[in-house]
């Protein structure tokens, strides 16, 4: 017998029985689609947070137990042994390639890392100071401007080379917001470098001072983009989810994933983390923000620690943080006073019983914040660069929503709690009787 869930209104007597579906993992799940059909009301859950807006075979999350796996793998054997470009094709396809589809994949993703000239004169559109993310909103939205012969979103071929052409073209477009806030010129993709070398070279090269790759920096960089590749239903995926129920261009609806993603609770949670640290100033400086954010009254608070899903511990603050680490011992001799502030700060934070207790561990936006600093992208360009890892979850998602048999127009629903039915009042008489003027 199938289990079911009954709700009944007490004002009528009326009750539904409501089945309840059961996922691979996680907690069950109530179909509560005929609440307003049989009962006439809607459920109010602010915020969403007990609601699944839907069905995915992607990312499996459990905060609880600091669990996190992408297509069944755990996290931490896809950081450990993967790459970026593998990770971006398993989120894809639901499978690990083979080595014959891996290099059919990259050789596509290769052919499509170039943008059309026109869309780079976008870029001086924007003032040098712009918000690097102010850039990436409006570059990744034109791109709904192009590539006309290949956007049915019915046609299983053209969202597969959409997929392709955003994992292979956001590098492109971040390294350009970077550029162009420095005044220097665009550089093409190499072709013989590999998807990681290329984004870096892009970034940093410059005709009169080519830049080469540091190995330790590269695998830094390719572990923060498989964390961030995908993180099951948050704002800024929920968002693409959203825009493109409405059959919006795919190219839209992953610049709506960035509008999302640099809201300050969102996405810009690493770049909270320097700013924190600068504030902080000097490693003695510490101990008086360690008593800030205990102290209730003070509304500090110090950013990069905890998780508002994670309970526990984030597993991907432990992968990075090794990555962090090594890499800092790697560049040894840096002169980055941050870094110390921050490998300070973690030491206390650790043994600090305050922090234990609550399980405030530092997070996987701190150690980001951290390896970004050591690699010298500045501040303003962190959340750009998890805009680059994310958008490849952010297209997955897509491609899963748009072929599913259930698929429709997003519509949330409303608790309405303002005026009733009113009439309208002509101006002359809103102003009550009219005053004698005094002579």
């Amino acid at each position: 017998m199938s289990r079911t869930v009954t709700i009944i209104d007490n004002a009528t007597g009326k009750k539904i029985e409501c089945p309840v579906l059961s996922g691979t993992n996680g907690p069950d799940v109530v179909d509560a689609s005929a609440i307003y059909r049989e009962l006439g009301m809607f459920a109010l859950d602010p915020g969403f947070l007990s609601t699944a807006s839907c069905r995915s075979s992607i990312t499996f999350l459990d905060g609880e137990a600091g669990i996190l796996r992408h297509r069944g793998y755990p996290i931490e054997q896809l950081a450990e042994h993967s790459n970026y470009l593998e990770v971006c094709y398993l989120l894809l396809y639901g499978t690990l390639p083979t080595s014959n589809q891996m290099t059919d994949f990259q050789n596509q993703i290769r052919e499509r890392s170039v943008v059309h000239e026109h869309l780079l004169r976008f870029y001086s559109g924007y003032l040098y100071d712009a918000h690097p993310m102010s850039i990436m909103v409006g570059v990744t939205g034109a791109l709904s401007s192009y590539y006309h012969e290949a956007l049915d979103i019915n046609d299983p071929d053209d969202r597969d080379l959409t997929a392709r052409r955003v994992i292979a073209k956001m590098p492109i477009l971040a390294a350009n917001c970077y550029k162009h806030s420095m005044g220097h010129p665009f550089a093409y993709a190499w072709p013989e470098l590999g998807y990681m070398e290329n984004f870096l070279k892009m970034m940093f090269t410059r005709p009169h001072l080519p830049y080469e790759t540091i190995p330790l920096a590269c695998k830094a960089l390719e572990k923060l983009l498989i964390l961030h590749a995908d993180h099951e239903q948050n704002a800024s995926t929920s968002t693409v989810r959203l825009a493109g129920s409405a059959e919006a261009n795919p190219f839209a609806c992953i610049s709506a994933g960035c509008v999302t993603l640099w809201g300050r609770a969102h996405g810009g949670a690493n770049e909270a983390v320097v700013r924190m640290l600068n504030d902080i100033q000097h490693p003695r400086h510490i101990p008086k923000f360690i008593e800030r954010a205990k102290n209730k009254s003070d509304p500090f608070r110090l950013m990069g620690f905890g998780h508002r899903v994670y309970k526990n511990y984030d597993p991907r603050a432990a992968i990075i943080r090794k990555a962090c680490h090594e890499l800092l011992n790697e560049l040894q001799g840096i002169n980055q006073p941050l870094l110390d502030i921050a490998m300070r700060l973690e030491e206390i934070a650790l043994q600090d019983e305050y922090f234990v207790e609550r399980k405030l561990y530092p997070n996987v936006d701190f150690y980001s914040g951290i390896i970004l600093q050591a690699l010298g992208i500045p501040t303003s360009m962190f959340t750009v660069i998890f805009a680059l890892g994310r958008s490849a979850g952010w297209i997955a998602h897509w491609l899963e929503m748009v072929a599913d048999p259930d698929f429709r127009i997003g519509r949330p629903r409303q608790l309405y709690i303002g005026s009733e039915k009113r009439s309208y009042v002509p101006i002359e008489q809103r102003d009550g009787p009219a005053r004698k003027k005094r002579s």
